[in-house]
């Protein structure tokens, strides 16, 4: 690199960081890390109507929850009004920009008339000030919105760090606005200038900005400054082929931390939804930094799953630190008004039943039956709990009541009780869990069992 990387992500705090954007400041962040550079986080707030200091609460909270951290930001675009009106000045003055008087009804009749026509619509240009050409008088009372003098001649092309070289026509293009009447600049103009200003050097975002690039590529030349490199990152599907929305399943990163996703799982899961490094599948965050160079990034949309990322999740909660599970498992029985103490029995816990979860909701639903009432089902009820087991369940409670309150003196209760009894274990341990958890699977019974407080295992039993 010539010169130093940096990267940004910009989101706009109209709704959640959703998973598509990301995935964009995931790859940004870790190309920059990647390269020793800067990552910058800038709030592209100018629609006004819509933004709201919740949503810049919630992208800043997801951002911190993915571990995505920046150098620069969070920088608000509405508080750079100033500088967007000075390049303004600055390209009326050049003659790179013009003011434009054509009435919201003036634009509506005349892509009307090119329908009719059978033309491609956009604007005709008549505010465009030409050699030899006469404007219209201004009217009175219409406040001027400012257009960018786009080239009419000739392509933009570039190379992009995605999908190669691609060139469009400039013909395809008309006269871009690039402030409104009220003053606020639009978005092809203000993310020039940010990245301008901010010497961002490489750009990745969504595959929807492709047909923005060449507008924002004539505006970096007509202001004389230096293009950032490109990357354009294919759509993300959902599980129905088609593109992620809000209106169909969870696409808010707060949905997953809420679900009860680990971070560096959904870490994990993001970067391969569009980048591979070989066949690795589970990897660490230093070593996504190691790896991350732009390249390997794929062309063709990727495609949610649901089941793959429960998978990921399930790899990294069998590898996580007991205390940290037991700290989100309290906090997801707390949403539940479950007030479970977060020591060492919670995280024992957590040791016994994570293997079996996907997710740490999974994990606060098993352990559940360790703070509230089990409710078995009738069917459990009737298949297990029989009247030719029930003596020796009744024996069994008599025995814990006074054997030491550990795993391997359980273990020998419940032992000596089928024998006593001549029954087989799973006649004794599968009715024994069906009273005590509510359930008749769970990890060996003498070790649940030995994590609960031992009068409630006895007052359950008390229900024979």
């Amino acid at each position: 690199m010539t010169s130093k990387v940096r990267t940004r992500i910009a989101p706009s705090p109209t709704g959640f960081l959703h998973l598509g954007t990301a995935r964009t400041a995931l790859y940004s962040w870790a190309y920059a890390r990647h390269h020793g550079g800067d990552f910058v986080l800038r709030i592209e707030d100018t629609d006004v109507a819509r933004s709201t200091q919740d949503s810049v609460d919630q992208i800043l909270q997801s951002m911190h929850w993915l571990g995505l951290d920046y150098d620069e930001g969070p920088i608000y675009q509405m508080q750079r009004l100033a500088r967007y009106q000075e390049v303004i000045d600055g390209m009326l003055a050049a003659g790179t920009a013009y003011r434009c008087y054509t009435t919201p009804e003036e634009l509506d009749a005349m892509r009307e008339q090119q329908k009719a026509r059978g033309e491609k619509t956009g604007y005709d240009g008549r505010w465009r000030p030409e050699p030899g050409k006469v404007l219209p008088p201004v009217p009175e009372g219409v406040k001027p919105v400012i257009r960018f003098k786009n080239p009419r001649e000739g392509t933009v092309s570039w190379d992009d760090l995605v999908k190669g070289e691609i060139v469009i026509a400039n013909k395809e293009f008309d006269d871009l606005i690039i402030q409104r009447a009220d003053g606020v600049p639009t978005y092809n103009f203000a993310v020039v200038v940010d990245d301008w200003d901010m010497k961002i050097t490489h750009v990745f975002r969504g595959d929807e900005h492709i047909n923005n690039t060449p507008w924002q590529i004539n505006i970096y030349i007509a202001l004389g400054a230096a293009l950032p490199q490109f990357g354009h990152l294919p759509v993300i599907l959902g599980d129905d082929g088609l593109k992620l929305s809000k209106r169909r399943g969870a696409v808010a990163v707060s949905n997953y931390e809420e679900g009860g996703y680990l971070p560096e799982a959904m870490l994990n899961y993001l970067a391969r939804l569009g980048w591979s490094h070989g066949d690795d599948e589970l990897f660490s965050r230093e070593q996504l930094v190691g790896w991350f160079d732009g390249t390997h990034l794929n062309k063709s949309p990727a495609q949610w799953d649901a089941a793959k990322l429960s998978w990921v999740n399930a790899q990294y909660i069998k590898q996580a630190d007991d205390g940290r599970l037991a700290t989100q498992v309290a906090a997801q029985l707390r949403s539940r008004g479950i007030e479970a103490v977060d020591d060492s029995s919670l995280a024992g816990m957590c040791a016994l039943f994570k293997d079996r979860c996907a997710t740490t909701v999974e994990l606060a639903d098993w352990l559940s039956m360790y703070f509230v009432p089990v409710a078995p089902s009738a069917d459990d009820l009737a298949s297990h709990v029989t009247e030719a087991v029930k003596p020796a369940l009744i024996a069994l409670r008599e025995r814990l009541t006074t054997v030491a309150w550990d795993k391997a003196a359980i273990q020998q209760a419940i032992k000596d009780t089928i024998t006593e009894h001549k029954l087989k274990m799973p006649q004794v341990a599968i009715p024994l869990r069906v009273l005590v958890c509510g359930r008749a699977q769970t990890p060996s019974i003498d070790a649940v069992l030995s994590l609960f407080n031992r009068h409630v295992v006895l007052d359950r039993l008390r229900t024979l």
